[in-house]
């Protein structure tokens, strides 16, 4: 060793308090077993005696650090922490108000829709941990009944769907290139446009702005309105500067997105526009080597479609990070991504579905994870809201995936390795769907999830609502019903036992008298009486 024992340190027998002697044994015990002259001449003493300090001097978890405890239920996951809070009070209030439970939050959904309940001193806040039990047993949702509302308005084959969550609006558009917006709780119609000159492939949306994209590669915009309940004036308006249209791409524009400073557009002249959201300006043109079909940002990651492919570029520089060559047999049609950008998924003309996971360090890696064929026909769109992937498809039908199950089988905070390059899927590791739903007999071309209901438009002209929203309720009503059912079952059956118990005793009885007066009556009590 670099270093030797110092005469003026106490011994051991020395030190009262028992946590030095504990850190003292320890540090004996490690010394002479790192020392390769004494692995053989181990003392046997040193070690009983680490084993009785760490068995008769046991300290409680108090006495570590509040960092130290932090780190170590930052290695938890969700169902963990759950369990350390049974165990007495002082974990569950440890467990409970722990910062984690925020993290966890957020990177499945995001900040709260609204925020105006954290605050200090106010009688309804919730705490983070409150929030996520509360928003993970409402993901049950999509899993019970529903009711579907139909809405009528669009005179042909429907595009494009988007809702604005936050305002429970729906946006729709398609072939007869007028935009729609529709009340999500009445199924009403607010208003539409006049029709914009061309077929209407793409729609984004958020409380500041409403964009169209139209095939003849111009961005038809609206902005908010201050006072205005419904955000946007789709009729004409009185203010010129509420409404705006730009061009740039040379093809029709099939997809769209927004974020706080910026619109990204993407087109079938396979390039992809930045534009800056308060000048208009386009800022940087990403060059693809086939059509664009979808795209999504999250923080300074865009993730593409092109053909097969599928791209990540940095917002920032306009560089490429990775490529999934042949992602899909055909094309890739759609694309969504988790709210933190980590999980990525694709559908595709072969009717499949894949998850990829991301991670960037010095480089951006991307593995495969999972793979599902749950449709016949091309998916069409992605839409994902955490736990659930919504896919709707050419076949008519829509398709629910429940992601956690695959989550649960890799760590939390186990790396992602090993970069994927597309190929034919495995049969072998094909993941189920967890729930198909029906009603559509054509293509579907557009898919969203929010506020407990799924919205959908296809070849149909017609605008689908499954309303899940009423889930919870006719489960619990049918779980009490089924609880009054076999408490009432087994009411009657313990009276059924108790009356055939009194008819049992009233027939012992009968035959004890039936036996005695038949012995009186019969041929040897009489021959016996006459003898």
């Amino acid at each position: 060793m670099a270093f030797e024992c110092q005469q003026t340190v106490p011994r051991i027998e020395e030190v009262d308090n028992p946590q030095v002697i504990l850190i003292n044994n320890i540090k004996k015990f490690t010394f002479e077993s790192e020392n390769p002259k004494s692995i053989s001449k181990l003392n046997a003493k040193t070690a009983l005696s680490v084993n009785e300090s760490l068995l008769n001097n046991s300290w409680p978890i108090t006495d570590l650090p509040p960092a130290l405890i932090s780190e170590i239920l930052n290695c938890l996951d969700p169902k963990e922490l759950g369990i350390l809070s049974c165990v007495n009070t002082y974990f569950y209030r440890l467990a409970s108000e722990h910062h984690v439970w925020k993290e966890f939050y957020c990177e499945r959904w995001g900040h709260p829709i609204t925020p105006d309940n954290f605050g200090p001193g106010n009688s309804d806040e919730k705490s983070w941990k409150e929030l996520f039990v509360e928003r993970e047993f409402h993901s049950k949702t999509f899993m019970g009944r529903f009711s579907i509302d139909t809405l009528y308005g669009h005179t042909e084959a429907i595009r494009a769907v988007f809702v604005l969550a936050s305002k429970k609006i729906v946006f729709t558009s398609g072939y007869d290139q007028i935009v729609r917006m529709w009340d999500m709780e009445e199924g009403l119609s607010i208003a539409s446009s006049r029709p914009l000159g061309c077929t209407i492939r793409s729609l984004a949306a958020d409380t500041r702005l409403l964009v169209a994209g139209g095939t003849d590669g111009f961005i038809h915009g609206w902005k908010a309105e201050d006072g205005n309940a419904h955000l946007f004036d789709l009729c004409v308006p009185q203010n010129q500067n509420m409404e705006f249209r730009v061009w740039e791409h040379d093809g029709p524009i099939t997809c769209l997105a927004l974020d706080f400073g910026k619109i990204y557009s993407g087109s079938w002249d396979m390039t992809i526009c930045i534009w800056d959201r308060s000048t208009l300006k386009c800022l940087k043109v990403l060059v693809h080597n086939d059509w664009v079909w979808s795209l999504v940002p999250n923080d300074t990651l865009l993730m593409s479609t092109a053909g097969s492919d599928v791209h990540l570029w940095d917002i920032t520089s306009g560089t490429t990070l990775a490529v999934i060559n042949r992602a899909h047999v055909g094309n890739t049609y759609s694309l969504t991504c988790s709210h933190t950008g980590k999980l990525l998924f694709t559908g595709g003309e072969d009717g499949s579905i894949h998850m990829f996971g991301i991670a960037r360090n010095a480089k951006c890696n991307v593995r495969k994870i999972a793979t599902w064929i749950p449709h016949t026909g091309s998916v069409y769109s992605l839409a994902f809201e955490f736990p659930w992937l919504v896919s709707a498809s050419s076949d008519g039908k829509i398709s629910l995936i429940d992601v956690r199950k695959l989550l649960k089988k890799t760590s939390r905070h186990s790396p992602i390795q090993n970069s994927f390059e597309g190929d034919h899927m495995d049969q072998k590791h094909v993941e189920p769907p967890q729930r198909m739903l029906h009603g559509f007999g054509r293509n579907l071309f557009s898919v969203c999830i929010g506020c407990d209901r799924i919205v959908c438009g296809g070849e149909e002209g017609i605008v689908r609502i499954w309303n899940f929203s009423q889930a919870l309720e006719i489960e619990q009503r049918v779980r009490t019903l089924r609880g009054i059912r076999l408490e009432n079952r087994m009411r009657r059956r313990k009276i059924q036992i108790s009356s055939k118990g009194s008819q049992s005793e009233q027939c012992l009885v009968a035959a004890r008298n039936n036996q005695t007066n038949g012995d009186r009556n019969g041929w040897h009590y009489k021959h016996k009486c006459k003898t």
